[in-house]
C-alpha cells in the first residue's frame, strides 16, 4: 500500500540540496519510495515528481504526463520512473512556455528549456534506458530533473513580469464553453 506524502514546500532546504544517488534499485525502501512518489504525485494532480519534492535527497523522478485539473491540455502517457538520469544531450533549439510546481503552490512562471533531448536512465527494475523525449514531455523530465540539482522552476524564469498565479494562468488557458 503506497502512501500519499508531504509535498516540500519553497524554503524547505531539501529543495536546494544536489539529490544522492541510487546505488541498490532493489532495496525495499527504494520501490516504496518510488511507489509513494506516484501516489503523491497521482493525488496532487502532477505531470511529474522528484524525490526531493517530498524530503528525500534521492535521485529519482517520475514523468508521467496527462490531462488533469493543473494541466488540462497534457498529452495522455504511461508513468516512466527514472533512477540517476542523465541528460546526454538537447536540441539547439528551445521553447518557452508555462511552468508549476507541487512544491510551489498557487504560481507560474514562464520558463525557457530545451525543444527535445536524449536521457538515460534506469528503470525500477535496474534496465538501463535511452530515450528521446520532446516538447512537454521533455519540458517535464528538465523540470524534474532541476530538482536533483536542487533548482526550482523560478530559478529559470527571467523577470518577474512572467510569473502569473495558478488561478489567472487557468483562467487564461483554459477554453470557455461556448453556450447555445
Amino acid at each position: 500500500m503506497s502512501n500519499v506524502l508531504e509535498i516540500a514546500q519553497l524554503g524547505n532546504p531539501v529543495l536546494r540540496d544536489i539529490a544522492q544517488p541510487i546505488y541498490n534499485v532493489h532495496d525495499p525502501a527504494v520501490q516504496t519510495l518510488i511507489d509513494d512518489l506516484l501516489t503523491t504525485m497521482l493525488e496532487g494532480n502532477g505531470v511529474g515528481i522528484a524525490a526531493p519534492q517530498v524530503g528525500q535527497s534521492r535521485r529519482i523522478l517520475i514523468v508521467a504526463s496527462r490531462p488533469n485539473l493543473r494541466y488540462p491540455n497534457a498529452p495522455t502517457m504511461a508513468p516512466i520512473v527514472m533512477v540517476n538520469p542523465h541528460l546526454l544531450s538537447h536540441s539547439e533549439e528551445t521553447t518557452t512556455d508555462w511552468e508549476g510546481c507541487l512544491s510551489i503552490p498557487g504560481m507560474r512562471g514562464k520558463v525557457k528549456r530545451y525543444r527535445a533531448i536524449e536521457v538515460e536512465y534506469m528503470t525500477r527494475t535496474g534496465e538501463m534506458e535511452r530515450r528521446e523525449f520532446h516538447d512537454f514531455i521533455a519540458r517535464i523530465f528538465q523540470h524534474e530533473f532541476d530538482h536533483l540539482g536542487g533548482k526550482v522552476f523560478l530559478d529559470r524564469v527571467d523577470r518577474v513580469q512572467n510569473l502569473i498565479t495558478e488561478k489567472e494562468y487557468l483562467k487564461q488557458s483554459v477554453p470557455t464553453k461556448v453556450q447555445a
